[in-house]
């Protein structure tokens, strides 16, 4: 089975690489994945310009364009008989609202619009503490197993957040959840003529339960989105 990977931070980050070891215990990955960062665009696409494409080595496509023109190329183009796209694994939380602006969440939004089944990981980051993404791949390996190995409907993708610190020695609980639909508080700093984005993840608000407050709690927040 052919397995899609791609991302939204470029195709050279070690978010990438972690699942692609992980995707190989499973089928044959192809990595379609951006040229250049492209956190934060949502679920743009390239439909009136070129879409440069460099052909690295047999399963490995750079393309210069967003998430979801690498999804839309790989599963039209390069891998249309794909079992699976995963996106990730992301460096950093897309959680509750994020989702919308998050290319990582697009692509697989992206995945499942073209009938392809699809999930996103990403790792949460907490406050002064790096990843360790051996540990990180551990943990995904496993939720991504598991999830391989569920049903999951038509018209419906798999939001996977890992918490952060991760401890080797401790094994991490997962829990389904929903998103949770606090908006994440932030405000506009002026200087001159300019504004300054000034906010951070780690206060935003939580209700118990849904997906913040359950992977800053400490547990794997997985929610099954729908188109």
């Amino acid at each position: 089975m052919k397995i899609v990977l791609t991302n939204d931070d470029g195709i050279d980050m070690p978010g990438l690489e972690t699942l692609n070891r992980i995707a190989r215990a499973h089928g044959d990955p192809v990595i379609v994945a951006p040229e250049t960062a492209q956190s934060g665009v949502g679920h743009r696409v390239t439909t009136r310009a070129p879409i440069p494409v460099k052909r690295l080595d047999q399963n490995r496509y750079c393309v210069g364009g967003t998430p979801v023109d690498c999804v839309r190329l790989a599963l039209k183009v390069f891998a249309p008989d794909a079992g699976w796209l995963i996106a990730g694994i992301n460096p950093g939380a897309n959680l509750g609202s994020d989702i919308y602006q998050s290319g990582t969440i697009a692509a697989a939004r992206e995945a499942a619009i073209l009938g392809c089944r699809s999930m996103a990981v990403s790792q949460y980051i907490a406050r002064d503490c790096p990843i360790d993404w051996d540990v990180t791949g551990r943990l995904a390996a496993r939720i991504i197993h598991l999830l391989m190995n569920k049903e999951l409907p038509n018209g419906c993708y798999w939001n996977i957040n890992l918490p952060h610190p991760l401890d080797p020695l401790v094994a991490v609980p997962h829990r389904f959840c929903k998103p949770d639909i606090n908006p994440h508080r932030y405000a506009y700093r002026r200087d001159g003529d300019a504004y300054f984005y000034e906010g951070t993840i780690h206060e935003r608000p939580r209700d118990p339960g849904m997906d913040v407050a359950v992977c800053f709690g400490g547990e794997v927040s997985i929610t099954c989105l729908s188109l």
